[in-house]
């Protein structure tokens, strides 16, 4: 690995720190939490608050991403917002020329797709898993209602848009000098979730099969065993050298297996051995989490995930 590489990682795994759900905005003359920053040469990532969204954040709280070619720009994850998407489409042409040609939404919740009505005016091409355009047609308006209402003025111009081009395994093209495969590696966080991996520099942007700075939210949908097998079986094969999660900083493979594969494994003995002793629902959200307490958002989803764990489980 070369040595200004290895020091780029370095510098930005330091900041780990900064990742607390207690800083409002870290990049106050922009919508964007925080200034882009090139993880590796030519990849780079706006990365955002590891709170939930809000007015203060402006909803950047997962990682803008965007990856400079030589023939045109792709970027992963349109935004919460169209001002947002804006922002970060304003720090691109700070730092190159080049043209946006696409954009990839890494699931369908708002915060990576609803910045999408702002890159559609740009005539950007918007790529999506079909599941991820599936919940998007389903719930898009219920999803930026929820937006319209932390994000009031913030929220202006933003609207639902259709992806113009969706894959359901994997989406493999050449964009001038890098090759991308844009792939589903099976069931995870939710619906439609995405991974970009550039394997000539071993670079996975990983979207929200990957935490490590933030605790991973348990969706009613979610099916923890599937996560854990999608990760054994199809993600952690590629062994990626650098990982851009869906929230947090760019990190690599073990810090995303700790707090994530290992965070699930834990939490499903935690709630299996609650089951096997006869526990009902109301014990398995005081099933023992102290472990993972140093991830952001634990207070706000260490007891949801209990809860949803014991009623997958109960019936398997």
């Amino acid at each position: 690995m070369k040595p200004f590489i290895i020091a780029a990682m370095t510098g930005l795994l330091a900041q780990t720190a900064l990742a607390s759900e207690d800083i409002a905005d870290q990049y106050p003359q922009s919508e964007l939490y925080e200034k882009p920053v090139e993880v590796i040469p030519h990849v780079f990532s706006a990365i955002g608050a590891t709170a939930p969204p809000t007015y203060e954040n402006s909803g950047h709280n997962n990682n803008l991403s965007f990856v400079i070619t030589g023939d045109g720009v792709v970027v992963v994850n349109g935004g919460a917002s169209a001002r947002l998407a804006a922002a970060l489409h304003d720090e691109i042409k700070a730092v190159t020329d080049q043209p946006v040609k696409l954009v990839i939404s890494e699931n369908g919740q708002g915060h990576a797709m609803l910045g999408n009505s702002y890159w559609a005016d740009q005539g950007v091409e918007i790529l999506m898993h079909v599941d991820a355009a599936h919940e998007i047609e389903e719930n898009g308006d219920f999803i930026l209602q929820g937006m319209q209402r932390y994000n009031r003025d913030k929220a202006e111009g933003t609207r639902v848009v259709p992806p113009t081009q969706t894959f359901e395994a994997q989406q493999v093209f050449t964009m001038g000098d890098v090759e991308f495969h844009v792939l589903h590696l099976g069931p995870a966080h939710g619906p439609g979730d995405t991974q970009v991996w550039i394997p000539q520099w071993s670079m996975m942007i990983a979207g929200d099969i990957a935490f490590h700075e933030r605790m991973p939210p348990i969706f009613p949908d979610t099916c923890t065993s599937c996560w854990i097998e999608t990760w054994e079986q199809a993600f952690e094969p590629l062994n990626p050298t650098y990982v851009i999660p869906g929230h947090g900083h760019p990190t690599n493979l073990a810090q995303v297996r700790r707090y994530t594969r290992d965070y699930l494994v834990d939490l499903r003995q935690k709630v299996g051995a609650h089951i096997d002793e006869g526990g009902d629902l109301a014990g398995a959200y005081y099933v023992d989490q102290e472990r993972w307490r140093v991830l952001d958002t634990f207070d706000e989803l260490a007891t949801k995930n209990a809860g949803r764990v014991y009623e997958e489980m109960e019936w398997e």
